[in-house]
């Protein structure tokens, strides 16, 4: 598991780099715009659009396959695969007609600030994009396939292609049409479903025409699927009104709120998608046996492994929240409001990283556990209080009062996970948890203080990317010290792992000498 953890990691930095490549050539072209504002609305309503029951899909496929597979074999696991399939067609094609007939109150809905030329934009562009909710509608399936049949590497690397065919498109646009901005996103989306598609056939996925709305399976998944879907509408609500409210804000908040975002969940991308996608199917198989104890472990010591990650990411983000934005984004149409919005947005999303991070990983427990209820009542919970903090700090703070309304509602809404997981399976080694995250913490915020010391000196000496990394990279090694000696359970056998295969190389070449 942590080799396969490890080779995650590294893939999903390359991913998330091409991520970052493809923000930094919208900013270049775009900057905070009214255009980026129009490219980012229609590229995100098939998405949430369909997200809505994709959550749901996954949540559910995973428990049922498993139990199919195990008790009436691979061939009814392969037949329930495919009425799933076709069910989600079924649904993906009235999504498509309703989103045709009805684009211009949808577009208004998640950005109520549009108006006139904008607007009619918008409208234009969604019309094509809405196309990629069939194929957004399948990915659900297919990735969940593939983890339950041990490939993780292809989810992983899906945003290798779309990236790529995005950044293309922005770069067209900006000197032939920009319709090429809508086209690019289609295919985009297109290639996600090729490359999954393929190596679903390649992992023994045979599609067989089959639509059975009476199947008991199917309705045993939509039992499990109706809570997380409703928990996952909420999350797409939050994002709704967060859009719906920056475009009444300022012209190119959209654009801005994006950018920070994408910052700050790059860091969940990295860290923590890469664990927890490993980790569902574990902890799902763990439970489905009944190996209560040896589960609580696998999870307590993912929550801390996330903790030691995530933790430094987080106050690294907001000591050089201005920095990190500059120097990703600073160039071309990116200006010097746009600088300020998105990285006071950034410094506020931090706050709230470490709890978004353990949210997925606690949703996660509670599904293989087959429990949708707790993380949708959790959920709903969270959105009312972030409504309501949207409405407050957006008129105090602006943009940055969106980012610091999400993140309270995240950690307000993590917490109570915590304490009902704690309740449903009882002692799971919080304790030793807390300890350690406590350590983490402190180290964290030493090393945010030391880096942010020395780029402040190094600035006037050095260009800022020369400052940056310099400064980042002293206080890591200050960071990894500090929790070396601070005695951590997860850092001493990351060490003991490390000395034992120096050694075996070590002996290795002794004897092939």
């Amino acid at each position: 598991m942590k080799k396969t953890v490890f080779i995650l990691m590294l893939i999903t930095i390359v991913s998330k780099i091409l991520g970052f490549a493809r923000d930094i050539v919208l900013s270049y072209f775009y900057g905070a715009t009214d255009i980026s504002d129009v490219y980012l609305i229609s590229m995100t309503i098939p998405t949430v659009i369909f997200a809505l029951i994709g959550k749901g899909i996954s949540v559910g496929f995973i428990p049922m396959y498993t139990r199919i597979e195990n008790s009436e074999g691979a061939d009814k696991a392969l037949h329930y695969t495919n009425n799933v399939i076709n069910l989600v067609l079924a649904i993906c094609t009235i999504i498509f007609i309703a989103g045709l007939i009805y684009t211009e109150p949808i577009v208004k809905l998640f950005a109520s600030g549009f108006k006139g030329d904008t607007l009619d934009l918008t409208v234009s562009f969604t019309r094509v994009t809405i196309v990629g909710v069939y194929f957004s509608g399948l990915n659900y399936v297919y990735l969940a396939y593939l983890q339950i049949k041990g490939v993780f590497i292809i989810p992983t690397i899906m945003g290798f292609p779309a990236n790529l065919i995005m950044i293309a498109s922005i770069y067209i646009s900006s000197h032939e049409n920009i319709y090429f901005l809508a086209i690019g996103t289609l295919v985009a989306v297109f290639s996600q479903f090729l490359l999954l598609f393929i190596f679903s056939m390649k992992s023994k996925f045979r599609y067989k025409f089959t639509l059975d709305f009476k199947d008991q399976n199917i309705r045993k998944m939509s039992l499990l699927a109706l809570p997380a879907i409703l928990g996952t509408s909420v999350v797409q609500i939050n994002l709704l009104i967060d859009r719906t409210l920056a475009s009444n804000i300022t012209e190119g908040g959209i654009a801005a709120l994006n950018y920070a975002n994408t910052l700050s969940v790059v860091i969940i991308g990295i860290f923590v998608l890469s664990i927890s996608s490993v980790l569902y199917p574990k902890i799902s198989k763990l439970t489905a046996k009944n190996k209560m104890d040896e589960m609580k472990l696998v999870l307590s010591g993912s929550i801390s492994a996330v903790n030691i990650l995530v933790v430094p990411a987080a106050v690294g983000c907001m000591f050089f929240a201005a920095p990190i934005v500059e120097l990703l984004y600073g160039r071309g149409h990116f200006d010097a409001q746009a600088l300020v919005m998105t990285s006071n947005a950034l410094f506020y999303f931090s706050i709230g990283i470490v709890a978004l991070s353990h949210r997925e990983t606690l949703s996660n427990t509670f599904y293989s556990l087959q429990d949708t209820k707790t993380p949708m009542i959790n959920a709903a919970l969270a959105m009312v209080l972030n409504i309501l903090l949207n409405i407050m700090l957006s008129k105090i703070m602006g943009i940055g009062g969106l980012a610091l309304a999400t993140s309270i509602s995240t950690i307000f809404c993590t917490f109570l996970l915590l304490i009902k997981l704690r309740k449903k399976i009882g002692r799971m080694g919080l304790k030793k948890v807390s300890i350690s995250f406590m350590k983490i913490a402190v180290s964290s915020l030493v090393m945010g203080g030391l880096s942010r010391f020395i780029y402040d000196h190094l600035t006037s000496k050095l260009n800022i990317a020369s400052s940056l990394l310099l400064s980042v990279f002293i206080g890591a090694v200050v960071y990894f010290i500090m929790i070396y000696f601070l005695k951590i359970k997860e850092v001493d056998l990351i060490v003991d792992e490390i000395k034992v295969k120096f050694k075996a190389g070590k002996e290795n070449k002794v004897v092939k000498a």
